[in-house]
């Protein structure tokens, strides 16, 4: 039987036998306990599946991974501490000094700074291109050691959604893989693996575990991408690793293990950016009621953008789900059941006025955070963004009197009303 995406939520990766706990149980040891240091030794040559230290894999991460896994449509993923740290291990598990990256200009400012600038100074390059960009502009954008596209299903705050298949078909046609970070969203309402890109990421710290409890992130696999058929290019996953006695990850590991087996191998060893079990447990239950919270997140979404995109105050609304938004057309073709609970918008009294109406929130609060059951509010430009100048800012479609209110999963019309009474008072 096929089961379907809310039953996944509820009790995927992890399906008890008789007698055993029903939860999934919180393995909270740092280490194992062998008999014999020759099955240790099998272990740390990766001749056989198991356990022996938390820093690289713990049962309780794996479970709930398994379950991403299920609702992403992939074949492998791995949890790790952030979502940047998901987006650095995704793109460092193929690219390094000397190699080169394309990207959406329209992503998170801190995954923008983590490739402009951060993995720079690793020696990787980055180009970025506009998520419209034209045909031959994307085109141009390649290199010969390009390893790799990525971009954000919808970007946060630009609200843009990325053309995935066009991005896809870019990546394929120069022999890389399209990494997507699916983070707003979710599972729920697009599975970018089924428009054809290769590894999806996650900040599980939003809508995932969905209420502020547990920073935390995620990698999935989808399994597609022939690593072998493109061996020159990526020798870490298709030539043998010293560090693990020779072995070649590619062919022992095959197309739908080698890239979290290299990640979870060669990275979270090296750089050890684990999910703690404790959060991974909190992020399960989360992910229990994901496919019930999404839909209220995007009703909310909806008729903020509706109500604000109506008022005199407001000078520009971004929702992909209104119909004169320049990713409308997108939207319905990717997201055509919703697409998140954030609202970007920009004020006819500029930045003064934005922050104005921030101080006048009553029920909205102004946080660092996104995509939570709670609705909350910031200003990019003063806060995720602000390491940006006004050129990086623009490329990320962001302007200086731009708010980003995430609507939670509250009545709909009290936040309306909050939002009513707060552009009352500029």
């Amino acid at each position: 039987m096929t089961e379907r995406i809310g039953t996944t939520c509820v009790q995927g990766g992890y399906r008890p036998g008789d007698a055993q706990p029903r939860q999934i149980p919180i393995y909270q040891s740092t280490t194992w306990k062998y008999d014999t240091s020759e099955h240790m030794g099998k272990l740390f040559d990766l001749e056989e599946s198991g356990y022996f230290y938390t820093r690289l894999q713990n049962p309780t991460n794996d479970a709930v991974a398994a379950k991403i896994a299920e609702l992403e449509g992939g074949t492998a993923a791995m949890l790790t501490s952030s979502g940047q740290a998901a987006n650095f291990f995704a793109v460092f598990n193929i690219a390094g000094a000397g190699d080169h990256v394309v990207a959406s200009s329209a992503i998170y400012g801190g995954t923008y700074n983590l490739l402009a600038h951060t993995m720079r100074r690793m020696g990787l390059e980055c180009t970025f291109v506009a998520p419209d960009a034209s045909g031959e502009e994307l085109e141009a954008a390649f290199r010969p050691n390009t390893k790799c596209v990525f971009g954000e299903t919808i970007a946060n705050p630009a609200l843009a959604v990325l053309d995935i298949e066009r991005f896809a078909a870019a990546a394929h046609a120069h022999g890389v893989p399209l990494i997507v970070d699916n983070t707003f969203p979710t599972p729920i309402n697009c599975r970018p693996i089924e428009w054809g890109a290769d590894i999806v990421t996650h900040s599980t710290t939003k809508y995932m575990d969905g209420h502020g409890a547990a920073v935390g992130g995620a990698i999935v696999d989808s399994g597609n991408f022939d690593w072998m058929a493109h061996a020159e290019k990526f020798p870490g996953l298709t030539t043998p690793d010293e560090t693990y006695h020779g072995v070649t990850y590619a062919e022992k590991f095959g197309q739908g293990g080698a890239f979290i087996t290299k990640a979870t191998a060669q990275l979270m060893r090296d750089f050890g950016c684990i999910q703690s079990p404790q959060n991974a447990f909190l992020l399960n239950l989360g992910l229990e009621s994901l496919h019930v919270r999404m839909p209220q997140h995007c009703k909310n979404g909806q008729a903020m953008a509706e109500f604000l995109a109506g008022h005199p105050a407001v000078r520009f609304v971004r929702y992909p789900g209104l119909p004169d938004d320049s990713c409308y057309d997108l939207a319905q073709k990717y997201l055509p059941n919703g697409s998140c609970g954030v609202v970007s918008f920009g004020f006819t009294g500029g930045r003064a006025a934005a922050e104005q109406f921030m101080k006048s929130l009553k029920i909205a609060q102004i946080a660092t955070h996104v995509a939570d059951a709670r609705t909350c509010c910031l200003h990019p430009a003063n806060a995720t963004h602000r390491q940006m100048n006004d050129a990086e800012l623009e490329a990320c479609g962001i302007a200086p009197d731009m708010v980003r209110l995430s609507c939670g999963i509250e009545s709909t019309e009290d936040l309306i009303a909050d939002v009513e009474q707060a552009l009352a008072s500029l």
